[in-house]
């Protein structure tokens, strides 16, 4: 019995008939952006009729440009390549659409923060200051001391309750711990705020103020954000470190402290400051619990004291008369305050990259 072997055209194509395929010409970049011109010339058109704003220039746009995408890609290269085209512009339409605001934010911020942004911003207080001048001197004394007295009590609780739950927990205790973090990883800021107050309540009597009641409150909110990322961290490192620890008879504790942390460490920080800037910008349990002050307080114990966040919150709230000046104060604050979370974020990466375990020789 002799085989049927399927010949080839001399220009490589398969012959017509059953097993054929149809060649399909291929949409190129500049024929998309020719698609997207064509979508912005609809809608100049349309703007004579209807008298379009902005966003709706953007959004229509975006919507007849991307179905002229489709049906162009549809008749050139097929069903299934116009759908990836298709999805493809729906995943960059959505990403511009969630940029929208972030850099309208991030716009908006800085040309209003630049206008304060001197010297004396950050050299005075507002003791004594009615309108024009001052600055936030205190208020970014009162937010670094009371975010180290923050770091201070949440690290050491986080790090030990992490460590508990990757290599001691087991059962039901690890399963209600893992639960209460959980819980408290969503709970609203001013909860926090009321429960650092009621606390210090019961010792100091009411309407007490302090800076601690506020590192307190700030603690309740980073001590889950530390839990869970130092966990996931633990949990990377390799078991065969710990049974080569274990084999040399080195007992858990030592392993853990030589061993597990200083392999992490690099995940541990990045963890840490990644939750100082989760933060650091918090205003509700600030407002309950350290309440708005003009001088410079560094005595977190006595009194109330400016932070950042809340300085913002009462200038732009009661700015007093004229308003003006206080309003670009707390522009500025907010930049200050931005700058500061993007500078942590900056920190982390620099931390994870420098810090990281290295393959060794």
């Amino acid at each position: 019995m002799t085989a049927v072997v399927p010949t080839r055209s001399p220009t490589g194509s398969r012959p017509s008939g059953r097993g054929s395929t149809r060649r399909f010409r291929r949409l190129s970049r500049s024929g998309m952006a020719g698609c997207f011109a064509a979508a912005l010339l609809v809608m100049v058109v349309l703007d004579q009729w209807l008298g379009l704003n902005v966003a709706l220039y953007v959004a229509g746009t975006v919507a007849v440009g991307t179905a002229l995408v489709y049906g162009v890609s549809r008749s050139l290269e097929g069903p299934r390549t116009a759908k990836d085209r298709l999805v493809t512009c729906l995943v960059y339409s959505a990403f511009g659409l969630a940029m929208v605001p972030l850099l309208s934010l991030a716009y908006e911020v800085i040309r209003r923060g630049v206008e304060r942004l001197d010297g004396q911003f950050f050299t005075w207080s507002l003791l004594g200051v009615l309108g024009e001048g001052g600055g936030a001197y205190h208020a970014i004394m009162g937010t670094l001391v009371i975010t180290a007295l923050t770091t201070l009590i949440s690290v050491p609780i986080g790090l030990m309750t992490a460590v508990y739950l990757v290599e001691y927990g087991s059962g039901r205790l690890k399963k209600a711990i893992t639960f209460l973090v959980d819980v408290m990883t969503g709970i609203p800021s001013i909860v926090a705020g009321l429960f650092a107050y009621a606390l210090f309540v019961i010792f100091f009597g009411p309407g007490v103020r302090l800076g601690i009641a506020g590192a307190v409150a700030l603690s309740v909110l980073m001590i889950p954000v530390v839990v869970r990322s130092a966990e996931e961290v633990l949990k990377l490192v390799p078991n065969d470190l710990r049974e080569a620890s274990y084999a040399l008879g080195v007992p858990k504790w030592r392993t853990i402290l030589k061993v597990v942390i200083p392999t992490a460490i690099a995940g541990l920080a990045t963890g840490v400051t990644l939750a100082i800037a989760r933060v650091i910008g918090e205003t509700a349990p600030l407002l309950v619990t350290v309440g708005i002050a003009n001088a410079t307080n560094f005595d977190p114990f006595d009194g109330r004291m400016a932070t950042l966040p809340v300085y913002a919150f009462y200038q732009l709230t009661q700015p007093g008369v004229p308003p003006e000046f206080a309003i670009d104060r707390a522009w500025t604050a907010a930049l200050i305050l931005i700058a500061l979370v993007m500078g942590l974020n900056v920190i982390a990466r620099l931390i994870s990259r420098l810090f990281a375990p290295k393959p060794g020789r």
